[in-house]
């Protein structure tokens, strides 16, 4: 089972969305996967049509107090299960701070899973924060995929959130965390900036930088709100294409090329 985080220390560049259809794009590619909702706004859950209480997150197996393996639900999708998230998820920033091992807590736990075979992939959504929540899904990461919006800003949050992954790497709380790629979002081709942030980020990380971007579209955006993936929302509109795409450019740079095909 391969842990990736998706995360970006700035809120609104598509990091749920990009959790969310992701992981349903792989589970439609025939993979199995494990999608963990860390952020306490629960958007990745309320996006699934999940309703949850404060029992049901992860928050009660960061404690100590239960197994992260009870914590697994089945999403209503094929091959996608789901550790949903709660707004008392926050008070684990608290809590855990004041334990010396609570960067690894989360990784202990992952790590438990991986014996059992049951994932391919485990999908961590993370909070638009630099908090405890945040560096715990770093430091149990195998990899980290940057959702960046196409804007001059998000450079600036982009050089931040590398600099996090040197200091878990230099802290040895995870050396060996990668960098896995920046997927660039709310891509608008018709705008000279969109077309000149992906060229600069190109520049700075050739090998990460994606091929597929991710438009920017009003069924995306709408699709959460009916508890849909983008799949099941508009299955035929640029958006999922575009997710299928990446799903398929992911898999490929980890050794499971698919042949691309129409959407189910």
């Amino acid at each position: 089972m391969k842990v990736v985080a998706i995360g970006n220390q700035k809120g609104g560049v598509g990091k749920t969305t990009t959790a969310l259809n992701l992981s349903a794009a792989l589970a439609l590619r025939g993979q199995r996967v494990l999608l963990i909702d860390l952020d306490p706004q629960a958007n990745t859950t309320s996006g699934l049509g999940l309703e949850v209480d404060g029992d049901d997150s992860v928050y009660p197996a960061l404690l100590g107090e239960a197994d992260v393996r009870d914590k697994i639900r089945d999403s209503g999708r094929e091959r996608l299960s789901v550790i949903p998230a709660h707004m008392d998820l926050a008070g684990v920033e608290i809590e855990l701070a004041r334990s010396d091992d609570h960067l690894v807590r989360l990784r202990h736990h992952l790590q438990g899973l991986k014996p059992n075979d049951l994932f391919d992939y485990c999908i961590l959504d993370t909070p638009p924060s630099l908090g405890v929540l945040m560096t715990s899904a770093l430091a149990a990461a195998d990899e980290i995929m940057i959702p960046l919006q196409c804007e001059w800003f998000g450079l600036e949050g982009l050089a931040k959130i590398v600099h996090v992954i040197d200091q878990i790497r230099d802290s040895g709380a995870n050396p060996d965390l990668l960098l896995e790629g920046i997927v660039m979002t709310m891509f608008d081709g018709r705008t000279n900036l969109a077309r000149q942030v992906v060229e600069e980020v190109g520049n700075y990380f050739p090998e990460q930088l994606y091929s597929t971007v991710i438009p920017r579209t009003i069924r995306i955006g709408e699709a959460p709100s009916h508890s849909k993936t983008i799949f099941e929302h508009d299955p035929q509109g640029t958006g999922a294409v575009a997710y299928m795409a990446l799903a398929d450019e992911f898999l490929a740079r980890h050794g499971r090329p698919v042949e691309v095909a129409a959407l189910p």
